[in-house]
């Protein structure tokens, strides 16, 4: 293991806009959980801080978690890279026992004293393995035995274990993220061109005989986002809150902390549809420049894939990049009715301690592959051993 020790040209390498753009999404993450959760936890528990408070421990945890990745030599997760898929596929079988716990109609977490989400693992697990897999050799994603069936497999396998919680949106990152890595290591067109054929005849099929294959909770699902108004007081009771709170906060938005649709109307707003909160208070142009944030991180983490010093880095980079991209993606997708509503924090914001440690360790990663390579004193060339 290598690990270095802090030091003033290690600061340098690091990717310092990386570092800020995380900070100012997770300070920002805190202000807004306080505020969304503000009657959620007075309702609960009689004071307003619960979630403030908790969020608060998360974050400095997270921190923690980062700067401890970012000292971590990269390499030594790709040595580990087959016992960390292990792990990450027992805890999703896990889940499906009675040790699984139910919140909302799905069984997503394990409660062993502390609560695990074994989505949010598996999502590391599969780009670390991934990234692994396809460094070994340059040519392997060019061979569909070899190469890409394994990895459709894994997709099979962790997919349809995420899909049993149900949890559509974790298993669609998890699968996009294999898929975006694969296309980066040089996956020839014909396979993707093909996947999205295969994707959506299962779609469409999905509508066509849900009922008679025995999968109508999910062409229930799927056909809902479409009007979600004409159930508003059932399946599209939360996306109709969602849509009523982006729509309230107009341009410049009802202001922090004055959002109507936090007060008992939106269900779990301090969750997965903070960002209707977010549009409620700061209006349009807090969520643009919300957005472009991300956008900037986004850019400095492909920048940081493009320099990696070997192929593995920059997988590994590329994968936890698409995970904060797909996921950011989704969230919005999910909130505005564009994709079923299913379960998928907005990074770095959401409430909740195991997304947030995942995404704050994964730029963790980021930091010391862009130190590895020089961070942003590099000349922009790839370097691939």
């Amino acid at each position: 293991m290598k690990l270095n020790l802090w030091s003033r040209k290690n600061l340098r390498a690091s990717d310092f806009v990386i570092i800020a753009m995380v900070t100012i999404l997770v300070i920002f993450g805190v202000v807004m959980v306080f505020s969304a959760s503000y009657y959620k936890s007075i309702n609960e528990s009689g004071s307003p801080y619960d979630y403030l408070i908790r969020q608060g421990i998360f974050a400095l945890s997270g921190f923690v978690i980062m700067a401890v990745c970012s000292y971590l030599d990269y390499h030594l997760f790709r040595r580990l890279s087959i016992l960390i898929l292990l792990a990450s596929f027992i805890l999703l079988l896990l889940v499906l026992t009675p040790l699984g716990r139910e919140e909302g109609g799905a069984t997503r977490a394990l409660y062993i004293g502390f609560t695990i989400m074994p989505g949010e693992i598996a999502k590391v697990a599969v780009i670390i393995f991934t990234a692994s897999f396809l460094a070994s050799d340059t040519k392997l994603i060019l061979s569909f035995s070899k190469g890409v069936l394994p990895l459709l497999i894994l997709m099979g396998v962790f997919g349809g274990l995420i899909i049993k919680q149900p949890n559509l949106s974790t298993a669609i990152t998890v699968c996009g993220i294999i898929a975006g890595i694969m296309f980066l290591a040089g996956l020839q067109w014909r396979y993707v061109i093909g996947a999205a054929v295969a994707g959506s005849a299962a779609v469409v099929g999905l509508i066509a005989i849900g009922d008679d294959i025995g999968m109508r909770h999910w062409k229930k699902r799927i056909v809902a986002f479409t009007d979600p108004f004409a159930d508003a007081l059932g399946d599209g009771f939360q996306v109709v809150q969602s849509l009523l709170a982006l729509g309230s906060g107009g341009l410049f938005g009802l202001g922090l902390g004055k959002s109507i649709q936090k007060n008992l109307y939106l269900p779990e707003p301090q969750n997965d549809f903070i960002i209707a909160i977010i549009g409620e208070e700061l209006g349009l142009i807090g969520l643009l420049i919300l957005l472009a944030v991300y956008a900037v991180l986004i850019w400095r983490c492909f920048h940081v894939c493009l320099n990696a010093p070997d192929r593995f880095g920059m997988l590994l980079a590329g994968g936890i990049t698409i995970m904060i991209g797909l996921q950011v993606v989704l969230n919005i997708a999910v909130v505005t009715s564009s994709m079923p509503a299913t379960g998928i924090a907005l990074p770095f914001i959401s409430y909740g301690g195991n997304a947030l440690w995942i995404f704050m360790g994964c730029s963790g990663i980021i930091l010391n592959i862009s130190r590895q390579s020089g961070g942003s004193e590099e000349s922009g060339k790839t370097k691939m051993h």
